[in-house]
């Protein structure tokens, strides 16, 4: 490109530049999510459906689950009926994404509050707390996660735990999947030796399978946080979540939630 052409092209760029960031300001101001919200009069909530006791599908094809009801009490507290709500799956791998995008609203998906996270997305105030563990088959030797060196372990992609892992146990051979049923299923066959994950969701393949066993101890605290996009235009969400999730703690709310889903 000749000397000229390439002066008139950038004069062209800052001139487009000039236009849309000057010229007309009000295309780069940033919706207000909570009024939108109130707008629409519905909350598209991304949800993990195969996190069982906390987002799963029922017998009837409902979602349903710990983080399904908190998205009812969340819709009753904003718009005043527990009924507004739009579940959306989402994936650990896919769920930050969605919520940047626009996809969704709100995340409520078993989402650990972490400092990497938040350079990304924005979080309410901590709902409830889980802890990680080690899940293996009931004849196993590993009685805990410093035997897992050298052994296949299963984490869940775009989880903490497997940076937890690695951090605690270098040489262990992690495999990554998509679910928490193909790693369950990866367990049962034999191809990984171990899952690591949040002991509220590996709890319920040991209660409903004998042949599987949740080792006692726990190896981080994972505060579980609503996660919504970055920026201005979610600080009045947030402040309006933050609040209700005071609410159903000072009323006792999220303990019968607690109670309901996990303690069984």
């Amino acid at each position: 490109m000749k000397k000229p052409a390439i002066i008139c092209s950038i004069i062209f760029l800052l001139m487009v530049c000039f236009y849309f960031f000057f010229l007309r300001p009000e295309k780069y101001v940033e919706n207000d999510l909570y009024e939108d919200i109130l707008q629409k009069g519905v909350i598209k909530v991304g949800i993990n459906i195969d996190s069982k006791p906390f987002g799963f599908t029922n017998e009837n094809g409902d979602i349903v689950g710990y983080d399904a009801d908190l998205a009812h009490y969340i819709a009753q507290y904003i718009l005043n009926n527990r009924d507004c709500v739009e579940f959306i799956p989402v994936t650990p791998a896919n769920r930050m994404l969605k919520a940047s995008t626009g996809e969704i609203d709100i995340i409520i998906a078993t989402m650990t509050i972490t400092p990497q996270r938040r350079e990304i997305i924005d979080f309410s105030i901590p709902y409830d707390t889980a802890g990680q563990a080690v899940l293996v088959n009931a004849s196993s030797k590993v009685t805990s996660i410093s035997d897992l060196g050298g052994l296949n372990v299963g984490v869940i992609w775009g989880t903490t735990a497997e940076k937890n892992l690695i951090n605690l146990v270098p040489t262990a051979n992690i495999l990554g999947f998509k679910s928490y049923q193909e790693a369950y299923s990866a367990l049962k066959t034999g191809k990984i030796n171990a899952i690591t994950s949040d002991d509220t969701i590996l709890s319920r393949f040991a209660i409903e399978d004998k042949e599987v066993k949740l080792l006692p101890k726990r190896y981080s605290r994972e505060p579980y946080g609503i996660g919504f996009r970055k920026g201005k235009g979610s600080q009045k969400l947030k402040q309006n979540i933050d609040n209700a999730i005071s609410d159903m703690k000072q009323k006792n709310v999220i303990n019968r939630l607690h109670n309901k889903w996990l303690e069984n």
